[in-house]
């Protein structure tokens, strides 16, 4: 091959090459842009060619395939030397950037080996034109041709032919040159030229001669060679495996270029590693049009950029920056419209041709772009499909308004933000739906809404970390007990996943039942540590549950391995409730929880928290105490959601749940009254019942509906009596305008409302008649047995008036309770 060095052309014996575009102003023409080699020949080049017209250019053009004439083409009809053609396209078919023309002297000039070297030349001339990041179209009529169609020119190839067999290679001098060999001093062996190649590449080398290795079709590969003056040069190589008549491997073709202008600077390096890191830490798809938008900016000065992710047939618009609607075309706008816009691709037809070819698109300044795309970028315009997977998943926009051109350095950014873009949109994409999983049966596993407590407002926050995506194991739960009590429990299951959420779901629901049974903190903890370690799971969990009197404000609280609550006082001041710390529940099966206790004045703060928010890989739980009593004493406490805020902080980034428990107690600014009494199991015990809340009524001036009350009274109190055995307990208790009448037994036996009543039935009407008469009524385990009460709305009390003269008070009278008893 080496006799095609001292070529016109300089490269598989060419004499003269030409390259043709599209015409800038009639694109059903194709106009030379550039030709090389010999001036004169006596194949004539036409300057513009029809795509109608029949000639090898406009073939390859239209059919993206290889066209060598199987004849000679002389000028006239005359006896003139022959010359052969070949006409190349230049990119893919639904993507032509031009076409190939290449003339040869002689006939049948371009042999099988010939033809291959050519294509992987041409190859190498898209590569070059891609890398100039402009279409190449063909020069106005009259005017300068377009920047980067002098290609051919810059490009200076080298060829050789290796046998597969002997390790012999042919080269022609441009290949040796790239290598930095003389021609004189070449030996003709590989060995010569591997030799130069940096140790680091020398694998991918040896992998395209290796047998199991060798590339069927084209193959592209990039290396680097060390010249004999020290300095490092890459070069860029196309091959392919040509094979004998018997089908068997016989010689690899290739072709080398310089492909130093084709690598990216340190400085490009170091910019898309920065956007490589800060994409990496992008967990949310907001997040990555962010992080993308803010390098296209700072980077490149663009005036605008949109990131639209592909959902479907949408386009499902992530970031618009500006996002004042004025700096949008009035087609965008009309599109796209809402906070988060979409649009069907359809509807922006030069945005659904870059989604189904997958290339970049670039429009310098000195090009008209698409009405669809008017005004997104009179200066400049870049539009990016976002590749992953083996897909495009979505397309950036970046626009300017002054002119601008596509450097190099740019066109390397910009195919780097898309791929890089693409593929943190699948990552994100798949992050927000499994985030959004995990938050659902979260918060499914938690209180909907917290009740109402009479005396003190409680709130609740959760949330879930960022750095992980399983459900996590933390919770909170308030549970009202009788008497006036209100049991505030959080916890926290060791780990993240589906097993720890199943954990956290069956520990809230059993400390639930034990609490509401009426036992006391520590037996409720430690009957919820034998349930956990019965289960036999691996996981733990850490509990503190604190019982609290609302109307005296007396609290009795157990920890089992939490972090303690904080209390604000009314004055200002933080203390933590310390107390003997028992495991957490799931450890040890006799494992001892003790109670401690404390009292909250009317006005206090009560903060019951996960260790998500006093504990990270950066903070000790004493430092994250501490920063939770500062932020409590600091905040307002009559705001318990400003509050609650105010202690979460800036929890934008969090390597572990965080759930919150508040309670603002204000005290009962009018206290129940209550009264008790053992009933005794004699026959008239259903009277006895009755004159003991004849007497009460009187006292507490609560007469109004006492016979509904007593009927309420006597047919519990019978119930219970006929029902049960054991002790029979009778409370009242008056708070407002309610009054409860509640009936405790030994029995844990609910009662049951009859769905249908037979008349003639001596029993089962009670109940029915409880119903009737009361507001709410129910059954909850109480110590073993249960609790029936109803309530009784009683009328407002009115203002106090004088007394006529004469006139008795109602239920004051005497006699009246012996008579109200009797009824």
């Amino acid at each position: 091959m080496r006799e095609n060095a001292g070529a016109a052309f300089g490269f598989a014996g060419v004499a003269m090459a030409a390259v043709y575009a599209r015409d800038r102003k009639d694109g059903d023409r194709l106009r030379m842009t550039e030709q090389l080699g010999r001036t004169s020949t006596p194949y004539e080049l036409p300057p513009v060619l029809s795509l109608s017209d029949h000639h090898p250019v406009t073939e390859a053009y239209r059919t993206g395939r290889s066209v060598w004439p199987a004849t000679a083409h002389p000028v006239t009809a005359g006896e003139t030397p022959a010359v052969s053609v070949g006409a190349l396209p230049l990119g893919m078919v639904h993507a032509p950037l031009g076409c190939l023309l290449v003339v040869a002297d002689g006939p049948d000039r371009f042999d099988p080996t010939r033809r291959r070297l050519l294509e992987m030349y041409a190859a190498q001339v898209v590569i070059r034109l891609e890398a100039d990041g402009l279409p190449l179209t063909g020069p106005e009529p009259g005017g300068e041709r377009a920047r980067g169609t002098s290609v051919l020119r810059r490009i200076r190839p080298g060829a050789f032919t290796l046998g597969l067999d002997t390790g012999d290679i042919d080269a022609d001098s441009q290949m040796l040159r790239l290598f930095g060999i003389a021609p004189e001093s070449f030996d003709g062996r590989i060995e010569a030229l591997l030799s130069r190649a940096v140790p680091d590449d020398l694998p991918s080398m040896m992998a395209l001669v290796e047998p199991d290795r060798r590339p069927p079709n084209v193959r592209d590969l990039e290396f680097r060679v060390r010249l004999s003056t020290g300095e490092l040069r890459w070069l860029s190589l196309s091959c392919q495996v040509q094979f004998a008549s018997a089908g068997r491997p016989d010689q690899l073709l290739g072709v080398v270029a310089d492909a130093s202008q084709l690598r990216p600077s340190a400085h490009e390096v170091s910019r898309v590693q920065r956007l490589a890191t800060a994409l990496a830490d992008a967990t949310t798809i907001r997040e990555v049009g962010s992080v993308v938008v803010t390098a296209l900016l700072d980077s490149l000065g663009a005036d605008r950029v949109a990131l639209a992710e592909l959902v479907g047939d949408r386009l499902v618009v992530t970031v618009l920056e500006p996002s004042d609607q004025n700096a949008w075309p009035r087609a965008w706008r009309s599109a796209w419209r809402t906070e988060w816009p979409d649009a069907p691709s359809s509807s922006l037809p030069t945005l659904e041709a870059v989604l189904r070819e997958g290339t970049i698109r670039l429009w310098p300044s000195h090009t008209a772009t698409q009405p669809d795309l008017a005004r997104l970028g009179p200066g400049g315009l870049a539009l990016l499909p976002l590749p992953a997977e083996d897909r495009v998943v979505g397309a950036c926009m970046v626009g300017w308004d002054e002119p601008h051109e596509f450097g190099l350095e740019e066109r390397s950014l910009l195919t780097a933000t898309a791929s890089l873009a693409g593929q943190a949109l699948v990552r994100a994409r798949a992050v927000d739906a499994e985030h959004e999983l995990a938050t659902m049966l979260q918060r499914s596993l938690l209180p909907r809404r917290l009740p109402a407590l009479p005396g003190g407002v409680a709130v609740a926050r959760y949330l879930p970390a960022t750095a992980g995506l399983e459900v996590g194991g933390d919770w909170y739960d308030v549970i009202p007990l009788t008497d006036g009590q209100v049991a505030f429990v959080i916890g926290d299951v060791q780990g993240h996943s589906a097993a720890a959420a199943t954990i956290m779901g069956q520990m809230r629901t059993a400390i639930r039942a034990y609490a509401v049974e009426g036992h006391a903190p520590d037996v409720v903890v430690s009957h919820a540590n034998r349930l956990l370690v019965d289960m036999e799971t691996d996981l733990f969990a850490t509990v503190c549950y604190v019982a609290l009197d609302m109307e005296e404000g007396n609290a009795w609280f157990v920890r089992a391995g939490h972090p303690p609550p904080v209390i604000r006082d009314p004055e200002g001041t933080t203390r933590e409730l310390h107390a003997e710390i028992g495991p957490p529940l799931g450890v040890f099966t006799e494992a001892e929880y003790t109670m401690a206790t404390t009292t909250l004045a009317p006005g206090s703060v009560l903060a019951l928290m996960t260790d998500g928010l006093v504990e990270s890989a950066h903070m000790e739980v004493e430092e994250g105490l501490r920063r939770v009593g500062a932020s409590l004493a600091a905040a307002d406490p009559s705001d318990p959601d400003g509050t609650a805020d105010s202690l979460l902080g800036d929890t934008a980034r969090r390597d572990d749940d965080v759930a919150l428990l508040l309670l603002r107690y204000d005290g009962m600014a009018v206290r129940p009254r209550r009264a008790g009494w053992a009933v005794w199991r004699l026959p008239d015990a259903a009277v006895h019942a009755r004159r003991f809340t004849t007497r009460t009524l009187r006292k507490w001036d609560a007469t109004e509906e006492s016979d509904t009350v007593l009927l309420v009274v006597s047919e519990l109190v019978t119930n219970a009596l006929v029902h049960t055995r054991g002790e029979v307990r009778l409370d009242l208790t008056l708070a407002g305008d309610r009054l409860r009448v509640a009936v405790s037994d030994s029995s844990p036996r609910t009662p049951i409302r009859a769905a249908s009543m037979d008349w003639e039935a001596t029993g089962g009407r009670g109940i029915l008649l409880v119903d009737a008469l009361s507001e709410s009524w129910g059954s909850v385990p109480f110590s073993g047995g249960k609790q029936v009460w109803s309530e009784i709305a009683l009328p407002p009390s009115e203002p106090d008036r004088p007394t006529r003269e004469g006139e008795a008070t109602q239920g004051n009278g005497p006699g009246h309770g012996d008579a109200a008893a009797a009824k």
